[in-house]
């Protein structure tokens, strides 16, 4: 997946992934309420997002399905993070998050235990 993944587009996400399948009137009423939103504009980033094979939508009534899983998207923003911000190097990435906040035991041995299972 080469396409980016706008700000708009990931509220739209993250509420089409929190209750797929779910309407595009449905959408645009809980980002109205959530994000404060229009209905057209919500509508636009619907669009978007179905244009970007993010999601598909079908009729009767608009309904949206995500084709792609929040877990993907994480990892395909994790990459061009690291590749971005970090110049590819996963190290220098952990370095950053780990050097100004505190661990517990616990968040320690859940690294740990991710590391070890690779």
């Amino acid at each position: 997946m080469q396409e980016k993944l706008f700000d708009s587009e990931a509220k739209v996400m993250e509420i089409i992934w929190e209750r797929s399948p779910i309407s595009a009137k449905d959408i645009s009423l809980i980002a109205a309420e959530t994000i404060g939103w229009n209905k057209n504009t919500t509508y636009t980033v619907i669009k978007k997002l179905e244009a970007k094979g993010f999601i598909r939508r079908e009729d009767p009534g608009f309904i949206c399905t995500p084709l792609i899983s929040q877990n993907q998207m994480q990892k395909v923003e994790a990459a061009s993070l690291v590749k971005k911000v970090f110049g590819g190097s996963r190290r220098a990435l952990f370095s950053a998050l780990l050097e100004d906040e505190p661990l517990t035991e616990e968040e320690i041995d859940e690294l740990r235990k991710l590391i070890d299972n690779r």
